[in-house]
């Protein structure tokens, strides 16, 4: 018979890479929940306009295809979507109002929980800077280059 302490648990996996793969799975669940949360925010009209900037550069690059520093670059590549993104997110977080954050972070439980998803014009305006920004490097490159 199974312990009744175990009941209800969910079982752990067993190996170091499982255990790595469930983590990252409720990170990106964490991700997407505040990526919803802070796009409901966008449309308080409490959250100050601050917020707003900070939220639509969060937003614009958690949705844009094209990444500042591409993924196949070694290191870097992922660096952003370690680091730079959850810092856009806490930081545009804690410039919203605390009632409307929590507000805001339960209804994105509904919508996610319903399905939902949300899409802005931002991704196509941030692919499309990140896009001139390393055609603008590359410009640069190869004029040094040339000479």
């Amino acid at each position: 018979m199974s312990d009744p302490r175990e009941a209800g648990r969910a079982s752990k996996p067993a190996t170091g890479l499982g255990r790595l793969a469930a983590k990252l799975k409720r990170r990106a669940s964490k991700l997407k929940r505040q990526l919803w949360a802070l796009f409901l925010a966008f449309k308080d009209p409490e959250t100050p306009r601050r917020a707003k900037a900070v939220i639509i550069i969060a937003i614009a690059y958690a949705t844009s295809p094209i990444d500042l520093i591409p993924d196949f670059i070694p290191a870097l590549g992922q660096l952003d979507d370690l680091i730079i993104l959850p810092a856009l997110i806490a930081l545009a977080l804690r410039m919203i109002p605390p009632e409307v954050a929590s507000r805001c972070r339960r209804e994105a439980w509904k919508r996610l929980e319903a399905g939902d998803r949300f899409s802005t014009g931002a991704s196509a305006a941030a692919s499309a800077v990140f896009v001139a920004v390393w055609l603008a490097v590359i410009v640069w490159v190869v004029s040094r280059f040339v000479r």
